[in-house]
């Protein structure tokens, strides 16, 4: 079975580190994108189930990279969960992302939420016979 992938658009490397791990615990196979440039480079070529979207990156705002991905279709059933330091800031964003985390997240809160949002395992098929 293959695993759901999991973009990580993070420019701390700490945080990167936390999530990658965090994402790789709840079933996700990660890809890691440090800045809106790589974020924008794989979108184009990809299509991850989540998107663990930091709101302040160096060179462009998450609401940036919201703008492109609301543009392309093939990103339409990925899931975004938004990462920002500044609660309220983040709010507006409520409409355009299946969930804003304020920093700090704990490990338990994300791969419950992520758990819960995308199962990772589907339950296994059996056939039934009739002898």
């Amino acid at each position: 079975m293959t695993k759901p992938i999991a973009l990580i658009v993070e420019d701390d490397n700490m945080l990167a580190t936390f999530f990658t791990a965090t994402l790789e615990d709840a079933g996700f196979q990660t890809e890691l994108a440090q800045n809106g440039a790589e974020a924008l480079a794989y979108l184009e070529k990809n299509t991850p189930t989540l998107i663990l979207l930091d709101l302040q990156l160096p060179d462009t705002t998450g609401e940036g990279i919201l703008s492109y991905i609301e543009t392309q279709e093939h990103l339409a059933k990925t899931r975004i969960f938004a990462t920002s330091i500044e609660g309220t800031r983040a709010s507006y964003l409520q409409e355009k992302v299946d969930l804003v985390l304020t920093k700090p997240v704990s490990y338990h809160q994300l791969i419950n939420l992520s758990k819960r949002m995308i199962p990772t395992e589907q339950p296994a098929k059996t056939e039934s016979s009739s002898e």
